[in-house]
C-alpha cells in the first residue's frame, strides 16, 4: 500500500446512482487518473486491483472529485456491466435483490430461489401471476397483515422473474425515474 487510504464513492455518471464504495491509496489514484479506468486498494487481498480485471465489468472514469477536506473521492464512471460482485448494478441495491442476484449467480442447492430459476422464466412468470391475484384478493377482504404478507410474496417473486430474464431491479427503477421526469417536465406552450 502506498500512502493513506481514501474512501472512493463510485457513481454512475449517467444515472447518478451510487454503485459502490472502495478504497484508493496514492498508487490506485495515480493509475486511475492516468488510465481513466478505476483502480482500488483491496483491504482483504492487500493489493492493488483494477475493477473488472476478472469479471470484465470495468469502470471507465469520467471524472474524479476530491471532497472539501481532500480525504475522500467521488469517482464518476461509465460502467461496463454490473458493479457489484453479486452481478447487481449497485452494491447498494435492496438486500432482497442482492440476495436473489447472488442466488441466480451461485445456484446453491436447497434454495427456493434456485428451484424457481431452474424451473425457467415461464414458471417464474406464473408465480408472479398467482401472487398478484392473491394480493388483490387480500386487499379486498383480508387484514392489513395479510395484504403485507401477500405484497411481500409478490415483490419476491417479481425479483426472481427479473433475475430469470437476466434483468436488474435497477432497470425498473430507471424506467420509473424516466416516467416521472417526463410527467414532471413542463409542456411547452403551443406554437
Amino acid at each position: 500500500m502506498n500512502g493513506a487510504l481514501k474512501p472512493a464513492i463510485v457513481q454512475d455518471s449517467q444515472s447518478g446512482r451510487v454503485l459502490m464504495l472502495a478504497w484508493m491509496d496514492e498508487e490506485a489514484e495515480r493509475r486511475t487518473r492516468e488510465t481513466n479506468e478505476a483502480w482500488f486498494w483491496s483491504r482483504s487481498r492487500e493489493r492493488l486491483w483494477r475493477k473488472g480485471e476478472t469479471s470484465g465489468n470495468t469502470l471507465a472514469v469520467d471524472e474524479i472529485r476530491d471532497d472539501c477536506d481532500g480525504d475522500a473521492l467521488l469517482v464518476r464512471v461509465t460502467p461496463a456491466g454490473p458493479a457489484c460482485h453479486t452481478r447487481s448494478t449497485t452494491c447498494f441495491a435492496p438486500w432482497l435483490w442482492r440476495t436473489i442476484a447472488e442466488r441466480a449467480l451461485e445456484r446453491p442447492a436447497g434454495s427456493y430461489t434456485t428451484e424457481l430459476l431452474d424451473a425457467g422464466t415461464g414458471a417464474c412468470a406464473r408465480k408472479v401471476g398467482e401472487e398478484a391475484v392473491e394480493l388483490a384478493v387480500a386487499a379486498l377482504d383480508e387484514s392489513d397483515e395479510r395484504v403485507v404478507e401477500e405484497a411481500a410474496d409478490l415483490v419476491y417473486h417479481l425479483y426472481v422473474l427479473l433475475a430469470a430474464r437476466g434483468l436488474d431491479a435497477a432497470a425498473v427503477e430507471d424506467e420509473l425515474t424516466r416516467r416521472h421526469a417526463r410527467r414532471a417536465s413542463p409542456t411547452p406552450p403551443p406554437g
